[in-house]
């Protein structure tokens, strides 16, 4: 168990006077077993839980535990809920300050774990989310949009996609923020559909007098994690081509495991022929992507590259290939 969800998981423990394990597991973001787990772990460091089976059951923290809340202010609490952040990303949230304190304050009245005297795990793991090569990204620094994101209205975000030359304005409704692999995102639905948008891309905004207009049921947590399964799913989107058979070895170098080779298109000469108007043998190829987008990857076989499917790939590639004939004309 972490240190964030040790805090977090007691935190929701003290603040309800009983709580089933599926609620738990839903506040934390785990598993329910992974629960059952750590409220067992919480037995054996000498918490005085109370589990009651059933349908009318639950888990309580009862009275004179280790763990003192009281001395915690509303705000400490909140920091206390903020898991999964390393120091840096505190730091970029402006929350590093609340969350040392938070933890200095609780973490004076936990005593050393029961057992053969071994360290505490925390003293002995540590975590670092960014990616590897990470260097700090440009744009909106979370600090600086999080106060209006907490005011619960809409917003209207100057934003660059991957595909626009210029930044253009938008309205939104955001869930909150999410930090994913060293980089910070504005989760929002953008009229009625969920999206991610980078802060790095982002150039501005301003707070509207209207409420957020969210999804029934919808929540951060949930439409974070809808959106990032997209993104780690290789399989999401595939498109089909055909390439010329003399480019096989480059391809697979460049599009490496989301490449698969389906086989020749026509019979001939896979080094190209030298016939008058006879053009190389072609191979049926599938690249896995994660959207439209990605059949940019494409663009770097040039013309020996013919995008066969889906429709929006091809019209996409005939958007792009448009933008570079009107850059160089």
């Amino acid at each position: 168990m972490t240190p964030d969800r040790f805090f977090s998981l007691l935190l929701a423990l003290r603040t309800r006077e009983a709580v089933t394990t599926p609620d738990l597991a839903a506040q934390l973001g785990v598993s329910v077993r992974t629960v059952l787990r750590d409220l067992r772990w919480l037995e054996d460091a000498g918490f005085p839980l109370l589990i009651q089976r059933g349908r009318w059951g639950g888990v309580t923290l009862l009275p004179g535990g280790p763990f003192d809340t009281a001395r915690l202010t509303p705000e400490e609490r909140d920091h206390l809920a903020l898991y999964g952040l390393d120091d840096a990303q505190r730091e970029q949230l402006g929350a590093a300050g609340g969350s040392r304190r938070a933890h200095r304050k609780v973490g004076a009245r936990i005593g050393p774990l029961p057992g053969s005297g071994a360290l505490p795990l925390s003293a002995v793991v540590t975590t670092d989310n960014r990616p590897w090569f990470f260097r700090d990204a440009e744009g909106q620094p979370p600090a600086a949009l999080v106060a209006d994101v907490r005011r619960g209205v809409r917003l209207r975000i100057r934003y660059r996609s991957a595909r626009d030359a210029e930044a253009g304005w938008r309205v939104v409704d955001p869930y909150g923020l999410l930090a994913k692999a060293g980089r910070w995102y504005l989760v929002a639905d953008a009229a009625g559909r969920p999206r991610l948008y980078a802060l790095e891309r982002l150039a501005g905004w301003e707070p509207l007098r209207a409420a957020r207009r969210l999804r029934d049921g919808a929540t951060l947590r949930g439409v974070a994690a809808e959106l990032t399964e997209r993104w780690e799913n290789p399989d999401a989107y595939p498109i089909h081509a055909l390439i010329d058979a003399d480019q096989r070895d480059r391809a697979r170098r460049i599009l490496g495991r989301q490449l698969t080779i389906e086989g020749a298109e026509s019979e001939g000469d896979e080094q190209g022929g030298d016939g008058p108007g006879r053009r190389p043998a072609r191979l049926r190829i599938t690249v896995r992507g994660r959207s439209v987008e990605d059949v940019r990857r494409l663009l770097a076989f040039g013309a020996t590259v013919t995008v066969t499917g889906p429709p929006e790939a091809r019209e996409r590639m005939r958007q792009l290939a448009a933008e570079i004939l009107r850059a160089h004309s």
